[in-house]
């Protein structure tokens, strides 16, 4: 058994659909917490017009029953608010009386615009924004949000914070645990350090003055997970390099690394990994963390600890050159309503799309129709293997 979902919907359509298909029968999801991963995704210093219009909520249309999974697809949709506004430009179907739809022609560097238009043979550039706009991972944290209620079934809990904005960087730790996220959200920035996570805000502040938009880095972390997840045996199974795909996948995403993966590079190999120790009270354990739980694509009971650096958005107020695509003479691209930058935002994304290449490596390790069946089979394999939390 394993888990898997996909997301539907359009950016100003009616609205964003999640299915999760795999979740054991039995478990029990919170309500609050679904909607506070919602509201989370809106939050950072930098977010334009469109999280005033927007407050996402999700309505279960499937597969639950009074608050506990049935084991069948789970359906979740999210509304757009402002879907009325667009209602005739957005409409699945043909609106009598309207004059038609006026096109846009003007593709924006660094987005899927032109390419989209080559792939699939449109003219109108709304055709690929729509669905190509990073509304679509509203959907995702809705699924990741399912996702997340399982893991925390088995013990195991997903974290994120910001690392640096622009020129801005946090100072490294190597101490955190779960509790050190407790307020993240707290911070405009979603940034762990009080000062850097100011200086982030003024610099957002500096180079929105510049019509400038902003990149940066996030780091997402999960505790508790089992030691085995994952595989070496396949190139398709090893963890490493799903969880590599899955942060990828987020819009403006174009990095990632798994532990410390960079600064292991230049380093010996006395200096790269992670020597093994056993004793009584702890059972297994390491003194580091440089692999960042992750080895031979399988998790090795560390804090997992992913990195992701993400671009500056691509749709900016003071627009890039571009060319019409209909005169091909040259243009300014397109302007939409957009944020000065998403970094804090794309790391609640991260969180979600860790969770479910988590999820899915619980399902495809333990199995399990109902949640007792999971806990039971994680619980006899951490006694075999002498595991200890």
């Amino acid at each position: 058994m394993n888990l898997r979902f996909t997301t539907a919907g359009e950016s100003h359509g009616p609205g964003l659909v999640a299915v999760v298909e795999g979740l054991p029968a039995g478990l029990e999801l919170d309500r609050e917490a679904l909607d506070r991963d919602m509201a989370r995704r809106q939050l950072g210093h930098g977010r334009g017009g469109r999280m005033k219009i927007e407050s996402d909520a999700v309505e279960i249309r499937s597969g639950l029953r009074h608050g506990r999974t049935l084991g069948s697809p789970v359906a979740v949709l999210v509304a757009n608010r402002d879907y009325p506004n667009w209602d005739v430009r957005m409409n699945p179907w043909p609106v009598e009386g309207s004059d038609g739809v006026e096109e846009s022609h003007l593709p924006r560097p660094g987005h899927a615009d032109l390419a989209g238009l080559h792939k699939y043979g449109f003219t109108d550039v709304r055709n690929v924004l729509e669905r190509a706009s990073a509304r679509e991972t509203a959907a995702r944290v809705a699924a990741g949000s399912l996702a997340k209620g399982f893991l925390a079934a088995l013990g195991v809990s997903v974290h994120s914070h910001v690392t640096r904005i622009a020129s801005v960087t946090a100072p490294e730790r190597d101490d955190l645990g779960p509790e050190d996220f407790a307020e993240v959200d707290e911070s405009p920035v979603r940034c762990l350090d009080e000062g850097a996570s100011g200086a982030m805000v003024a610099e957002i502040d500096r180079l929105r003055k510049e019509n400038e938009s902003l990149g940066g880095k996030f780091e997402v972390r999960a505790f508790g997970l089992s030691p085995g997840l994952g595989s070496y045996v396949s190139w398709d199974r090893k963890l490493d390099g799903r969880l590599a795909q899955a942060i990828c996948s987020i819009h403006s995403v174009k990095g990632v690394s798994l532990g410390e993966a960079w600064e292991v590079a230049g380093r010996p190999g006395s200096e790269a990994h992670d020597e093994i120790f056993h004793s009584e009270d702890r059972g297994w354990y390491r003194e580091t963390n440089r692999a960042g739980g992750l080895e031979g694509g399988m998790t090795n009971g560390e804090p997992l600890v992913v990195q992701a650096a993400i671009k500056p958005i691509s749709t900016m107020t003071q627009p890039l050159r571009s060319v019409d695509t209909e005169t091909k003479e040259p243009a300014q691209a397109m302007r939409e309503r957009t944020d000065s930058t998403v970094v804090p935002a794309a790391g609640v994304v991260a969180e979600a799309m860790v969770a479910l290449v988590l999820a899915d490596a619980y399902r495809e390790k333990f199995g399990g129709d109902h949640i007792d069946d999971v806990l039971a089979a994680v619980a006899a394999y951490e006694e075999r293997i002498g595991w200890r939390r």
